[in-house]
């Protein structure tokens, strides 16, 4: 089946709030995904943005009104409300969350009742009940109920995966840049649950997100890094905005890429379990091919999208799953991007060494990303395909374009699925060729587009 979604972009339902994502759209959609699960209880949980909570009050009216009851957990991160959604016996959950997008807009994201994003396939199934309006009203109206268990279920699943008295006599050091985000009620409770001593950072849940914005960047964590240096934690990390994605700064003060601390994680993991399954996307590392080959285990690539790396994951039962963006997936916990889970993991590999942060780093294969962004039509990046497929190197188009300049560099253009822009993505072996590659490329593409 051909993906042409409508309303879904590359993760989950977002807009405006007010404008494109009216609550008479919320209450459509809602409806919707209450016909697809067909059966409640629903578990609905929301972020920390200032239109959230009225948007939970329509999402549960609207189960209510075509049957279903729900049950809503409040304030919690993405991956929270996943977990609970599974552990707790949930038949489906609701995210209302625009994950790391500006203040102003909302999103909903859907999950299924193995704990995982509904697959692509279903976000069609959705839309079809949507745009034919397919649901019923029902005689007996849906209850609507509250979950308190949901983060303590969550918190105590994470720690079920990992050494917890190993890293509780540790005592380890950890800065948490909160961002102003979900995980502002979760990640400080498990860190103190392992013993930890915890300095945070924007640390007052705050729609729209005074700190540093809803996304960690390395261009807005300064204060994450002076705080790591001065307190000499062990290690810094910051959350998005919906909790699922972390950004690591390592003892030393250098904020990581996503695929840096993922290719620490996966070395840590597939070290533990040889013979297993990575999924990742396109645009990651291909430094974890080389870390999979060491323990014979074996790298499956995705098109970009949380979506497709955690329902190839669940196909597949894959061990590790990741994104270039800070998104990690511990297939032994859940299939999906969870940030507490992700720091966990880290505060588990360094219990069982005697090496810094900044010292295992060190002993990765060499490769440097990045990545940049201009804003772009369709038309646009129809022009940019157009010019970029006369390129004569191997090419990949799974997902907008992948050039592969040689073993060990590429580069890769794609439209978003959340915003009007196109995303430019590039690695190399060196910091020199890397720049040289990304300035060529990013030079070109700005003038098809006309930028």
């Amino acid at each position: 089946m051909v993906y042409m979604a409508r309303l879904f972009g590359t993760n989950g339902i977002r807009g405006v709030f007010g404008e494109g994502l009216t609550l008479d759209f919320v209450s459509d959609i809602a409806a919707s995904l209450g016909t697809f699960f067909k059966k409640g209880p629903i578990l609905v949980g929301y972020d920390g943005r200032d239109s959230s909570v009225i948007m939970s009050k329509v999402v549960c009216a609207s189960l209510g009104a075509i049957g279903l009851d729900s049950a809503v957990c409040g304030l919690v991160p993405t991956p929270c409300l996943q977990f609970a959604t599974k552990k707790l016996g949930y038949k489906g959950g609701i995210m209302i969350t625009a994950s790391h997008n500006p203040p102003e807009y909302n999103g909903l994201k859907p999950t299924a009742s193995d704990g995982v994003e509904i697959s692509r396939e279903d976000e069609l199934k959705v839309e079809d009940i949507y745009f034919k309006k397919r649901w019923k009203p029902s005689k007996k109206l849906g209850l609507i109920g509250n979950e308190t268990r949901a983060i303590q279920v969550y918190l105590d699943g994470i720690k079920s995966r990992i050494n917890v008295k190993k890293i509780r006599s540790q005592e380890f050091k950890v800065v948490l840049d909160l961002g102003n985000g979900a995980q502002a009620v979760a990640a400080p409770l498990l860190c103190k649950e392992l013993g930890c001593q915890v300095i945070t950072i924007n640390e007052k849940v705050d729609g729209s997100f005074p700190g540093r914005g809803s996304e960690p960047t390395p261009q807005n964590l300064s204060k994450l890094s002076t705080a790591v240096v001065r307190y000499k934690a062990d290690f810094g990390i910051a959350f998005d905005g919906d909790g699922d994605r972390s950004i690591f700064c390592d003892d030393k003060g250098r904020i990581l890429t996503g695929d840096r601390s993922a290719l620490l994680i996966s070395k840590f993991i597939l070290g533990k379990h040889p013979h297993s399954k990575v999924v990742t996307t396109l645009n990651s590392t291909s430094a974890i091919e080389e870390i999979a080959d060491k323990t014979n285990s074996k790298v499956l690539r995705t098109k970009v999208g949380s979506v497709e790396v955690s329902r190839k994951m669940v196909q597949e039962e894959a061990l590790v799953g990741f994104e270039e963006n800070g998104g990690f997936m511990y297939g032994k916990h859940n299939q999906v991007r969870d940030g507490s889970m992700t720091m966990a993991l880290v505060l588990d590999l360094l219990s069982q060494t005697s090496k810094t942060i900044s010292d295992e780093l060190n002993s990765l294969p060499q490769s440097f990303t990045t990545k940049g962004k201009i804003q772009c039509t369709k038309d646009d990046f129809k022009k940019i395909l157009a010019s970029l497929k006369s390129e004569p190197y191997k090419k990949d188009l799974t997902d907008g374009i992948k050039i592969s300049l040689d073993k060990s560099s590429w580069v890769m253009v794609r439209l978003s699925g959340t915003e009007p822009i196109a995303r430019i993505y590039a690695e190399s072996n060196t910091e020199d060729n890397l720049g040289k590659i990304f300035d060529k490329y990013m030079s070109r593409i700005k003038k098809v587009a006309g930028r």
